[in-house]
């Protein structure tokens, strides 16, 4: 437990991830095993029920494992050990033509399609709550910034519908990588079913009926895609929403003020100050996020048929990455369910800035009257004539060089927003 859990972390994915999880997952795969395998004349009817009623009602503690793991390698291996043993005579029948890394595979599997569950649940909360305040604030005029420079006015809403599209494409990513992630391993000791050969397919498809999962011929003991893609799913997720936090505090900070999210959090010295926290916590989790799933990359590089240093990195690395993903989530929900534009700072901002974003559409505007290159001097004297303090906006110095325009109407944010308020309410 860290101090900071209850920023970086989360409650019901660190649970599902955690290690009673993981145990009573790999013992649900062993009571499927041996019911199948009974079904199937392969072991003793009565040693089967045993050997799943025992899995059931087993709850070893991971602190008595952690001597047998580290002697292992594998966790599965322990636990395999423990059920045995509980099982007494029976156990001669648990864990039959398994390895280890079938059931502790199998097992991940099941964690990881229950986590999913609930990230996807979280996701689509998040896509429909920022879909509404998207609308919401589909033509609140509000200063657009390239390299954190003024750049031309947008809409609050569409700041916001960039924050949901790359949700909208999480949700169909996670999706389409179901299928490849979330298959039953039980493949033997070196991947080939040699053990009970030729019944291995029969017993793998059995079982992945039972636990309502695929059931591909080939092993994937030493083949990671399929984890090393979720993963990159969990990096992509929590990028984007560290691209929310990120435009949360640059919105938020003093000089500018234009968007409020979140309570913020106080400071121990200075008691004006209201610190963003929840989206600071956004940006750290994307980063931490990023350099994972580059080591779990690492996984991948798997020698021959199963690769204890390879499986070590999933080990260490993958269950933070799905914990740290829910809580990114549940943050952002937080923040999108209290933003709120702050309308006289934006106003300030677009009175600051004296007009000089609507440049490019001044330029554009003239070329209907002259040439391309007339018209972009005529708008570069207007600036220097607005910078030098001669005319107090580009209105008017635009008044001074080009007469007989509605200057003010033709420069209005909310008359250059382009298809912004079409992209808040897409």
């Amino acid at each position: 437990m860290n101090l900071t859990d209850g920023l970086f972390s989360d409650t019901e994915l660190a649970e599902i991830m955690g290690p009673k999880a993981q145990l009573s997952a790999m013992l649900a795969v062993e009571a499927s095993l041996a019911q199948v395998q009974a079904r199937m004349g392969l072991i003793p009817l009565d040693a089967a029920n045993a050997i799943a009623d025992t899995a059931n009602s087993l709850t070893p503690a991971p602190f008595d494992l952690l001597a047998a793991t580290a002697k292992a390698g594998i966790a599965a291996q322990a636990l395999v050990g423990a059920l045995k043993s509980a099982c007494g005579d029976n156990g001669q029948w648990a864990h039959f033509g398994a390895t280890s890394q079938d059931i502790q595979d199998t097992g991940l599997v099941l964690q990881l399609r229950d986590a999913l569950v609930i990230l996807e649940s979280r996701l689509m909360a998040l896509e429909i709550t920022l879909g509404q305040k998207a609308h919401e604030f589909s033509d609140a005029a509000i200063p657009a910034r390239t390299r954190f420079q003024i750049a031309a006015p947008t809409t609050l809403g569409a700041k916001i519908a960039v924050w949901r599209a790359p949700l909208r494409r999480g949700l169909e990513r996670l999706e389409q990588l179901r299928p490849r992630l979330l298959n039953v391993s039980f493949y033997g000791a070196a991947g080939t079913g040699a053990a009970l050969a030729p019944k291995m397919p029969d017993v793998r498809a059995g079982v992945a009926a039972d636990l309502d999962l695929g059931s591909p011929m080939v092993p994937w003991h030493a083949a990671r895609d399929g984890i090393v893609e979720l993963g990159g799913w969990l990096a992509l997720l929590t990028g984007s929403l560290g691209k929310i936090g990120t435009d949360l505090i640059l919105l938020g900070q003093s000089e500018i003020s234009e968007v409020s999210a979140g309570s913020g959090g106080g400071s121990s010295t200075m008691p004006q100050k209201s610190n963003p926290v929840m989206a600071e916590a956004l940006v750290t989790l994307a980063r931490l996020n990023a350099g994972a799933v580059g080591t779990l990359h690492q996984a991948m590089v798997h020698a021959q048929e199963r690769d204890g240093s390879a499986l070590a990195i999933e080990w260490q690395i993958l269950p933070d990455m799905v914990i740290r993903t829910g809580a990114a989530l549940r943050l952002a929900q937080n923040l999108a369910e209290t933003l709120k534009p702050k309308a006289m700072n934006i106003d300030a901002s677009f009175a600051q800035d004296k007009g000089a974003m609507l440049a490019e559409a001044a330029g554009f505007y003239l070329t209907r009257f002259m040439s391309r290159e007339e018209a972009l001097k005529i708008v570069a004297s207007a600036l220097k004539n607005m910078n030098d303090g001669r005319v107090k906006n580009l209105s008017s110095a635009l008044e001074e060089l080009a007469p007989d325009h509605d200057w003010p109407r033709i420069l209005a944010p909310e008359n250059n927003l382009g298809d912004a308020v079409r992209q808040a309410k897409s």
